[in-house]
């Protein structure tokens, strides 16, 4: 598969190497063995067999000789908390003992405790705190990450939120994608007017991050804890208002219809969905959106039940598979663990668990035609694993098979 224009000679060549490439127009993953890619300008020139590849694009061109190991996508972490202060190990404790988590949420734990330590953090702060859980990341093979604000909840940490997201990919060779969510629960200060923080988050805080160019989508939590139906439909406007795609934490704890209501406002996914009914599977379906599973938060809070995999492969939903990176319900900086934990709690196949963490996570960033896939044209973000098949990246635990990473052809 060369690219359409044939005289542009590529800077770097990578051969000998197996290709998973999760195209769309290939079944399952996608194999090509002994196969070859070649870059220029950070995009994929050539994806295809060795013996395809022209013959004159290796002169000049820097090879790199893979030694028959697998490359894949570079990972992409499409629903992380990444950015925050402090951490919530007592409240591992009290969960070990029985507390639930909407108790401990109701006590002034929770997001709450995250808050009130978010808020007294620099910017510079932040990102320090950040930069050892991104690298993290980095290390098992992500080349894209998600990072939502949400642990601010008035404008000025929200922005701090924003803009150390923002500097992690000055810091490290990595996309990262910026999400508000400032309808993550009602500060303390409005505990008795939610209804004012509302209109605060609707008229003054997304406004003013909008126009300041931090957002690249708007999430909210929809749930009893948190927010309601109408409540994160307004949001939802306000921000489509601005041309900003929107995306949404629903179903976690209890069917609150807030699959149906992504799916209503042409969501990039809907994330969790433990409680969706068929319903609101169907509506994802027609709206296309991504159902992005989590198994960390499944995991760490002991639910027992897990999301209708079988409605969403019935209704034809694309899955996504992300840690959800969080100091509180998914304290998880490990994509593979993740796999490997959608593939035993929740059933997915290894090939569901793959294209989760590629080519559907990219669609759950609405970059589907950048990224998340071994294409021409796409960028070349690369993970190349030291592994005999793709399945050992779902079935191995507390082992990291990275042998090289590779972000926009560096």
């Amino acid at each position: 598969m060369a690219h359409a224009d044939a005289q542009t000679r590529p800077e770097t060549i990578w051969l000998n190497a197996r290709l998973a490439t999760f195209a769309a127009d290939r079944s399952g993953i996608g194999v090509i063995e002994r196969g070859a890619l070649a870059a220029r300008d950070g995009r994929l020139v050539f994806v295809g067999a060795e013996a395809d590849l022209p013959a004159d694009w290796r002169e000049g061109a820097r090879a790199v000789d893979c030694g028959g190991r697998w490359i894949t996508p570079g990972f992409v972490d499409c629903h992380t908390h990444l950015v925050y202060a402090g951490d919530r190990a007592h409240e591992f404790e009290l969960r070990l003992a029985g507390a639930s988590y909407e108790t401990i949420a109701r006590e002034g734990g929770g997001i709450a405790a995250t808050v009130a330590a978010t808020r007294v953090a620099s910017e510079d702060e932040l990102v320090r705190q950040s930069l050892p859980r991104l690298d993290a990341l980095i290390a098992e093979g992500v080349t894209t990450v998600e990072v939502k604000s949400g642990y601010g909840l008035e404008l000025a940490a929200e922005r701090r939120m924003l803009r150390a997201a923002r500097r992690l990919a000055v810091e490290r060779p990595i996309t990262v994608r910026t999400t508000f969510l400032g309808a993550h629960a009602v500060p303390p200060e409005f505990s008795r007017d939610r209804g004012a923080y509302l209109d605060e988050l609707v008229e003054k805080t997304l406004p003013a991050l909008a126009a300041e160019g931090l957002i690249d989508a708007v999430d909210g939590f929809c749930e009893s804890i948190a927010f309601s139906r109408d409540e994160i439909a307004r949001l939802f406007a306000a921000a489509r208002a601005r041309g900003l795609r929107v995306k949404l934490h629903a179903d976690q704890l209890s069917n609150g219809g807030g699959a149906a209501l992504a799916a209503a406002f042409g969501a990039l996914s809907a994330d969790h969905l433990e409680h969706t009914d068929e319903a609101s599977v169907a509506a994802m379906a027609k709206a296309g959106v991504v159902a992005t599973l989590l198994p960390g938060a499944f995991y760490m809070l002991r639910e027992k039940q897990a999301p209708p995999v079988e409605l969403f492969r019935e209704h034809g939903v694309a899955m996504a598979v992300a840690t959800d990176c969080n100091p509180g319900t998914s304290p998880l900086t490990s994509p593979l663990l993740a796999l490997n934990m959608a593939a035993t709690l929740f059933r997915l196949t290894v090939d569901e668990c793959l294209v989760g963490v590629t080519r559907n996570a990219a669609r759950a960033l609405g970059l589907g035609g950048e990224i998340g896939s071994l294409e021409p044209g796409k960028w070349a973000d690369l993970a190349i694993w030291d592994i005999e098949r793709p399945a050992e990246l779902v079935y191995r635990l507390g082992f990291n098979p990275l042998h090289a990473r590779v972000w926009r052809g560096r």
